[in-house]
């Protein structure tokens, strides 16, 4: 095993909020003392902040810490490394986190995948807030994403301790020979060659054999931890939901205990649609159809950085390449939502997926997904994107504080555009192309896509599927919806809850006039796995479907129990 990195956290430095605290977590990025150098814990506390904030909403409103949820001190060890699957090029982060309190009883392991394409702690607003508090371990993986970027200006990346250093000096977290300091920076999802998302499912189990290792050195008065005597729940969502049910399909083992998958993105044979599909549609038509009058008081919905001219213009553009037809932008806007919806879509999911068009998201995924898929180098991605390094000065930080998938903070995301009002159009329909097209690329693009696919987990493993009904991200009609139903059409008997008024990110619920649309799912992942615990801990029967059908948004007062409609059963 390479290099394992142990770290004591207590007193003021604990594992799940890196001594923050409720507080702390929600407000202002901890400086570092020295910014263009910071240390190990600096950087460790910026980036358990930064994943705790891109998952959890931390609003006034939104009863965090109140109604569900908390915060407490957990001191104890972590355990970190990199890990290499079998066939891979690069590897992939694990971090063990062992409380001081572990409970030897229950001799739990929690397994999180982090979710997008985030960092190594990605996942511990969900894994770790709900295990640590209860004296269980969690594993981390960063499943072959993370923002370790190589920069070939100075040929530096990130090691094992979050801190920068030059190829050579250190084992980084990724690196590319043979680039020029005007290449563009490596970011390990879309330039390590290695389609890591083929293998999140192998992300998912490594994490479990590491987790097991590292709790036999914690605990060795309890050793050895075994899946025969140690039970192991994974856990994640987005992303890293789809990376566990994945797990769940690829377990031959019988590793796992049982599964619980937030709004997952997950691709099965024969059913729903893959997120690159979905998305690269979603940023050709969605501006064009939010202009139509039926998403007016939609967040987010009638503008491109403020201005509605862009989301028009999409119109036009799209009905010269003959895409949607219409000669006002009013008939385009109706035909664009027509085409959508015939194509799967709901209103409920357009409306929330208006956020991640306004913030140019589909865009970035197109591009990050793309380069992954076709197994691109940073200086060749497809449609002429590059990643840049613009402020130098933000670069000891990256690692803590992006989110895997530029643009972001001293990061850009050049090409694919052209003069006009409509600048985004060559990019992203060159991206599309690569899903429709009949171009080589295209052809490799899909395989890639198809060795995404999720096997069908063991017959009677608990598999426990959350999903928010109004997900614009990642709608439920393409993902989880499609997933269960191939489930219990192949024998198996999932849990499946289907969240109204919930949608993708919990964090967009401190933007005005969103929360007071939506619920948070966060507290049903809680609830989720408590179910999941009772089950295998004291035989308690899993619910049948408990759709909160009592759900409702809280408007514009405070979030109580009440909107949530949670039972105790």
């Amino acid at each position: 095993m390479p290099e394992v990195r142990v770290t004591d956290h207590r007193h003021g430095d604990d594992l799940l909020s890196a001594g923050l605290g409720l507080a702390g977590l929600a407000g202002l990025v901890p400086s570092c003392l020295n910014p263009f150098d910071p240390t190990s814990k600096e950087l460790r506390r910026r980036a358990i902040q930064s994943s705790w904030k891109g998952i959890a909403d931390f609003g006034v409103l939104g009863g965090f810490g109140e109604v569900y949820g908390a915060v407490p001190d957990v001191p104890g060890r972590e355990f970190t490394t990199f890990d290499t699957l079998e066939g891979a090029r690069f590897p992939h982060r694990v971090l063990l986190q062992a409380p001081d309190a572990f409970d030897e009883k229950a001799r739990c392991l929690v397994v999180a995948p982090s979710s997008g394409s985030r960092g190594v702690y990605g996942a511990i607003a969900l894994a770790g807030g709900w295990a640590l508090p209860r004296g269980f371990a969690v594993a981390y993986t960063d499943k072959g994403t993370g923002a370790g970027y190589f920069d070939p200006s100075d040929m530096s990346g990130v090691a094992l301790d979050g801190r920068r250093a030059r190829m050579g000096e250190a084992p980084l977290e990724f690196a590319v020979e043979g680039l020029g300091p005007l290449d563009g920076l490596g970011v390990k999802h879309a330039h390590s060659q290695d389609n890591p998302e083929a293998d999140w499912g192998r992300h998912v189990l490594a994490a479990a054999r590491f987790g097991l290792a590292m709790l036999d050195r914690a605990y060795p008065q309890l050793a050895p931890f075994t899946p025969a005597n140690t039970r192991i729940i994974a856990t994640g969502l987005s992303n890293g939901g789809g990376a566990v049910l994945r797990a769940a399909g690829d377990d031959a083992e019988g590793v796992l205990a049982g599964v619980v998958a937030l709004e997952p993105n997950i691709h099965m044979p024969g059913r729903g649609r893959p997120l690159y599909d979905y998305a690269t549609e979603a940023a050709l038509l969605l501006p064009c159809a939010l202009t139509s009058p039926h998403f007016a008081g939609a967040p987010f919905a009638q503008s491109m950085g403020g201005s509605p001219l862009p989301w028009i213009a999409r119109g036009a553009s799209l009905r010269a390449l003959g895409l949607v037809d219409g000669a006002t932008p009013a008939a385009q806007a109706a035909d664009a939502l027509a085409r959508l919806r015939a194509n799967g879509w709901r209103d409920e999911s357009l409306a929330t997926a208006a956020s991640s068009t306004s913030l140019d998201l589909w865009r970035a995924l197109g591009a990050t997904y793309a380069s992954s898929y076709l197994r691109c180098p940073p200086d060749r991605m497809p449609c002429g994107f590059v990643f840049r390094n613009t402020m130098p000065a933000l670069r000891p930080t990256w690692w803590a504080d992006a989110s895997g998938v530029p643009p972001g903070p001293g990061v850009a995301m050049p090409g694919g555009t052209t003069l006009g009002v409509d600048v985004n159009l060559p990019g992203e329909q060159g991206l599309r192309a690569l899903w429709d097209g009949t171009s080589p690329d295209a052809a490799k693009l899909r395989r890639s896509v198809d060795a995404t696919r999720a096997s069908l987990p063991a017959e009677g493993l608990p598999v426990i599927v959350v999903h928010g009904a109004a997900d614009g991200l990642v709608p439920a009609t393409f993902s989880a919806d499609p997933y269960v139903a191939w489930l219990r059409a192949s024998g198996r008997s999932p849990v499946y809850w289907r969240v109204p008024h919930a949608q993708h990110f919990d964090a967009f619920l401190a933007f005005p006039d969103f929360g007071d649309r939506h619920v948070p799912l966060l507290p049903y992942g809680y609830a989720a796995l408590d179910r999941l615990w009772a089950h295998l801990s004291v035989g308690r029967s899993l619910p049948e479907d408990a759709v909160p059908a009592g759900a409702r948004p809280r408007g514009s007062g405070k979030l109580t129990a009440s909107h949530l409609a949670l039972t105790s059963g």
